[in-house]
């Protein structure tokens, strides 16, 4: 498997002040994968402590020299280690937390060895930590599930890849690489993007298999709840996990998830769900100006889970019941398209910046109208409108357009690339002219570098 992410850790590696590294993601999502195959790629000796399984080697960082913990580690390990050929990764580590308040000193005091650290529930250490962060002196990294692209790359679809890269609005794919690409991207909504899931698929091609991947993964999460639940029911964290699914495309309300429940349990639930990084919010905002941020409505936000190949296995679908993309895109009324496209957004940030999701909604009687996502291109905001088919209604987009500065929207959707000019009528009977770019969704990674043609 080919992770972009190696790439940007080569870079980090031969930084001149280089810091330690703190990789941060869900479970499974191939953060102890990614280090190994980094030591391998380089030809670093891996030093790799699991103090999950290991808790009694936190008992040799006791002190502050580093010099001195490494000795105690070739001591305790039985092995030489030199710093300058070496990584030092330090797994699952919020099993020691204190551990994090070392790093300091190995930026400080070692900066020749390379450190890694990782845990896989590590955001509940970050936001209630007792020891000293070492502010300034470590470098995060953000890991998501694969995307399209790097799951064309575990298919050996490189000639394909490397077509998406190059291929332009004014020159887009004939029909017969747009099928091909919508086809593997229909099968990229099934299969997912967690690694376990992606080789599984590609060594067995068994619907059979992958489902139990899928399965296993989704009681692998359940199964750690009782980690943090705390004082809370662990019914309440199952109740939302599976709700998120069936939720899709909706803003989230507490209620919808259990009626009977109270409402702080649910929040509470949701909340713990957002810290493993199970799922993520897509807040409503303003969208008047940038950044996104400036004016957020924390009161109002819609949820998507961490994969769509989780999401198609708890809401039942399977490859072979469909026919086309259309098919299984319009599945729960667009559920799996806005899910799949949430997810690919979030890998456009660089590694370094945590993924945010925004979206614009207005909930009139007279006339509601909502903005699928928003993303922000230099000084312009663009909104994004996901269509499950090749046709679609347009009704919110107009009226998002008309009320607001920008002239610009992007439309995702299973046909093929193109760019129009809007002239569509408001609910005011005024005149409101805009540009549409149209992509399909197996373009959605190269949208930053379609927009800078244009």
């Amino acid at each position: 498997m080919n992770r972009y992410l190696i790439d940007k850790l080569k870079d980090w590696l031969i930084a001149p002040n280089r810091k330690p590294a703190v990789l941060r993601g869900a479970r499974q999502v191939g953060k102890t994968w990614i280090v190994r195959e980094l030591a391998k790629q380089t030809g670093k000796k891996l030093i790799e402590l699991n103090f999950e399984k290991q808790r009694s080697l936190a008992i040799h960082f006791e002190s502050n020299d580093p010099s001195t913990i490494i000795l105690n580690l070739e001591s305790a390990l039985n092995q030489p280690i030199h710093p300058a050929n070496s990584i030092l990764f330090l797994d699952e580590i919020q099993a020691a937390p204190d551990l994090f308040a070392k790093l300091r000193w190995f930026y400080e005091d070692m900066p020749e060895l390379a450190v890694i650290t990782a845990g896989s529930l590590l955001e509940f250490v970050l936001e209630n930590h007792t020891f000293s962060m070492p502010v300034g002196r470590i470098q995060y990294f953000f890991i998501e599930p694969l995307g399209f692209e790097e799951f064309l790359l575990a298919k050996n679809e490189t000639h394909l890849l490397s077509a998406i890269e190059k291929v332009s609005i004014e020159k887009p794919f004939n029909t017969a690489l747009h099928n091909k690409a919508n086809q593997l991207f229909k099968e990229f909504v099934t299969v997912g993007g967690m690694p376990e899931a992606v080789s599984t698929w590609i060594k067995t091609s068994s619907l059979e298999a992958l489902g139990q991947v899928h399965n296993n993964l989704i009681n692998t999460y359940q199964d750690d709840f009782t980690k943090y639940a705390g004082k809370l029911s662990i019914i309440n964290l199952e109740e939302v996990l599976h709700a998120v699914p069936k939720l899709l495309t909706k803003k989230f309300v507490y209620s919808h998830v259990n009626p009977t429940a109270r409402h702080e349990s649910i929040k509470q639930a949701l909340s713990l769900l957002l810290k493993a990084r199970l799922c993520y919010k897509a807040q409503s905002v303003s969208a008047n100006g940038i950044p996104l941020g400036a004016e957020v409505n924390s009161k109002i936000f819609k949820i998507i889970l961490i994969d769509v190949g989780l999401v198609s296995t708890m809401l039942g679908l399977k490859l072979h019941q469909f026919s086309n993309m259309e098919d299984i895109l319009v599945i729960n009324k667009g559920a799996l398209a806005e899910q799949v496209v949430g997810q690919l957004l979030r890998l456009l940030s660089p590694f370094y910046v945590e993924p945010t999701l925004h979206y614009w909604n207005r909930e009139l009687a007279s006339s509601s109208a909502e903005i699928d996502y928003l993303i922000q291109d230099n000084q312009r905001l663009i909104p994004i409108e996901v269509k499950a088919g090749v046709e679609g209604k347009l009704r919110s987009l107009h009226q998002f357009m008309s009320e607001k500065p920008w002239k610009r929207a992007i439309r995702f959707y299973a046909g093929p690339a193109q760019r129009d000019h809007i002239k569509s009528k408001t609910t005011t009977g005024d005149q409101n002219d805009y540009e549409l770019i149209s992509l399909p969704f197996y373009l959605l990674s190269q949208v930053y570098r379609l927009l800078e043609t244009i």
